[in-house]
């Protein structure tokens, strides 16, 4: 009965946070809809009344049992590197998951979970940790990330070819912020870190990769 109700818990997750569910016949413009929805932080209300109690049970380590397979590794992604920012948004505990969720994503690579993903947004999310876990790698780490959503694009439907070109391109713009600064600027209020005046310009400036959206002429 316990593996019945964690099996729906983690497909609670999977259809929540992807409305596209699998096919890949979707409408281009629905589709740029949801990729804005996640991106955006559109969702915060809805993952905090529906889960909160899974991304702290997350976060202890209770749900690890669920990256045994390809999607409940990913379910257990989501959990870690986006509802936690949602449920602790503005708090240094949004950032703490993600050294968890980059050790997923590794061993994911090394398994054959990430190569067993059937769409593009999937793979996609799963990769995310990626560019969002600080660290000595991230230039590397984004490195990958990049050649990852490059063969994701080539790979699209060709009517969505656009929106994963549009990813690709943000990964890039990420990689440009990190080697700036060696780490994403932004959070350095919210983990009590001291500014550099570089990266108090780069602030003031507001143009965060991670809440730019796609350009007009993509889709």
């Amino acid at each position: 009965m316990t593996a019945i109700i964690h099996h729906q818990e983690l497909d609670s997750v999977l259809d929540f946070w992807f409305p596209e569910g699998r096919s890949l016949n979707g409408d281009v413009q629905t589709h740029h809809a949801h990729w804005n929805w996640r991106m955006q932080g559109g969702a915060d209300a809805q993952i905090i009344a529906q889960f909160s109690d899974l991304s702290e049970n997350a976060a202890r380590g209770t749900l690890d049992h669920w990256a045994q397979d390809p999607h409940g590794r990913l379910a257990l992604i989501i959990l870690l590197d986006q509802f936690s920012r949602s449920v602790w948004r503005d708090d240094a505990r949004a950032f703490a998951q993600d050294p968890h969720a980059l050790s997923l994503v590794n061993e994911g690579f090394s398994n054959g979970h990430y190569a067993a993903l059937e769409t593009p947004w999937f793979q996609i999310v799963f990769g995310l940790p990626l560019g969002h876990c600080e660290g000595s790698d991230h230039l590397q780490r984004l490195d990958l990330l990049i050649r990852l959503r490059d063969d994701i694009a080539a790979a699209a439907p060709t009517h969505l070819h656009p929106v994963y070109a549009s990813l690709a391109g943000q990964a890039r713009d990420v990689r440009k912020v990190i080697a700036a600064f060696g780490r994403h600027p932004h959070r350095n209020e919210i983990l009590e870190r001291k500014s550099t005046a570089a990266e108090e310009a780069y602030i003031a400036g507001g143009q965060f990769p991670h809440k730019k959206a796609f350009r007009r002429d993509s889709v």
